[in-house]
């Protein structure tokens, strides 16, 4: 049953506003959440985060790409993979995630109503239901958890069938034999790689000259010449000036006249804040140029104090699990429940493939500051687990504070990459050091092998540095 008044509305039910939401519940207070789609879960479970991951995984299954290190490039485990065949296990996975948000909210007394919300004023929305009824809600504290849509821009044909957004391309029908992805972002860069996987003759397309620049750079050469020896044709430093769409298919002009067909055209290039329709003028805020909404980075208040924003509509780093933390401390702090201190640093996955994470400082940074650092570097071909599963790319790469031994980086391309950060991330937070990793015993054979490999490579930097500086000393004092 919905009541008129609650202690806290929840505006989207995406991984933000729903940890938003059921820690607030766990507070003792009533909690409704709006949600605009027609199951709640938000962008993360029904076109972002949970929708990409699995037809990545159904592709490198069907592919059998993990296998190809064995028995060749052409090796496919189905011959003929279909758009269908995607969807299959992509609507079985959607269903379970809905079924266990419903779970979590029914658990935790959380109401839902479905609808468009807007603000009335800077405590009441109004809800606007399939059925043209309009539902008023007021609430002494509100938490907009909106997220993202794709950025459409006016100049881009878009037709749901040869031109497609982000959202768009997982409803596709038939598997196009060729497509440019304009956008070398996380979202194109991931989907690039993984129609690649299928076989798919693929054009990036991208108008900066670096990708991934919150990568470390050696970790994004590394993939860069993985995706060059698969075939993608990376088109670094080029824009996309004029698409059209012909009876047979697509024609992408680029900024250096040159010229490429193909079946179809992914348009990747960033999102907006789903904030358009908020009609936040009536509670006091605005967004920037992207739609997106500026909070306090501590409390994840807004401007209006009452009003917290959490996930993806406030911008960097835009991952479902940083969301969660983000909604879960709003709910604390409107609410007076202390959270737990969140620790420095957090792992950063990338779903292409082979995939990519990342934890603490790259290379880059740590030259700009100064800090005197050595690497250590491992190959998963080193590892038996490498050769067991047939791996012949791969990279770990540790970084360490040469005075005091402290891990202060990981850096992971490669199978596993986004699991594997894990061990480095635990280290990393609780200030552990080089010896660690040196002097504990990894599971064999395991890929967490290349930790020790990559600590001993360490090791053994370190010891020559310090052999030649030694020596340095001791020829200055015979001099």
């Amino acid at each position: 049953m919905l009541r008129e008044k609650y202690d806290f509305i929840v505006v989207g039910s995406g991984p933000a506003g729903r940890r938003g939401a059921v820690q607030a519940a766990k507070a003792g207070r009533s909690v409704l959440v709006v949600e605009r789609g027609r199951r709640i879960g938000g962008v993360s479970v029904h076109t972002g985060t949970i929708p990409s991951k699995t037809l990545r995984e159904t592709v490198m299954n069907l592919s059998g790409w993990r296998e190809r290190g064995f028995y060749g490039r052409a090796y496919k485990v189905k011959a003929d993979i279909t758009a269908a065949d995607l969807r299959q296990r992509l609507h079985l996975t959607l269903d379970h995630e809905v079924d266990v948000l419903e779970s979590q909210f029914a658990r935790n007394r959380v109401a839902t109503v479905r609808g468009d919300a807007r603000f009335l004023d800077p405590h009441r929305i109004e809800v606007a239901c399939d059925d043209d009824e309009k539902l008023v809600f007021e609430a002494d504290k509100i938490l907009l958890a909106v997220g993202t849509k794709p950025f459409r821009p006016t100049y881009m044909p878009f037709d749901g069938k040869r031109v497609l957004d982000s959202d768009e391309i997982l409803e596709i029908e038939e598997l196009p034999r060729s497509l440019v992805v304009i956008g070398a972002g996380v979202i194109g860069i991931e989907y690039a790689t993984i129609f690649s996987a299928l076989d798919v003759r693929v054009s990036l397309v991208e108008p900066r000259d670096t990708i991934l620049d919150f990568v470390d750079r050696e970790l994004v050469a590394d993939f860069l010449h993985d995706l060059r020896d698969r075939g993608l044709d990376l088109r670094i430093g080029s824009s996309a000036k004029r698409v059209r769409v012909k009876r047979d298919g697509c024609a992408v002009r680029l900024d250096d006249r040159r010229l490429i067909r193909s079946d179809m055209v992914l348009f990747a290039a960033g999102r907006v804040g789903a904030t358009d329709t908020l009609n936040l003028s009536a509670c006091g805020l605005s967004v920037d140029h992207r739609g997106r909404l500026a909070v306090d980075k501590e409390t994840y208040q807004t401007a209006v104090p009452h009003i917290y924003a959490a996930g993806d509509v406030i911008g960097f780093p835009s991952l479902a699990s940083t969301s969660m933390e983000q909604g879960r401390i709003a709910a604390c702090h409107a609410f007076g429940v202390a959270p737990p201190h969140a620790p420095e640093h957090f792992p950063y996955g990338i779903y292409t493939i082979p995939e990519m994470s990342t934890i603490g400082l790259t290379e880059e940074q740590l030259k700009a500051a100064g800090v005197p650092y050595e690497r250590g570097v491992a190959r998963f071909r080193e590892t038996s687990r490498g050769q067991i599963m047939g791996l012949s790319t791969g990279t770990l790469k540790m970084l360490f504070d040469l005075e005091t031994r402290r891990l202060l980086g990981v850096h992971i391309l490669g199978e596993g990459a986004t699991e594997l950060v894990h061990i480095g991330q635990a280290v990393l937070n609780l200030h552990g050091t080089l010896d660690y990793f040196i002097d504990n015993t990894f599971n064999y054979p395991t890929l967490a092998e290349a930790y020790k490999i990559a600590a001993l490579d360490a090791w053994n930097r370190m010891g020559a540095a310090e052999a030649d500086e030694e020596a340095g000393l001791t020829g200055m004092a015979a001099e």
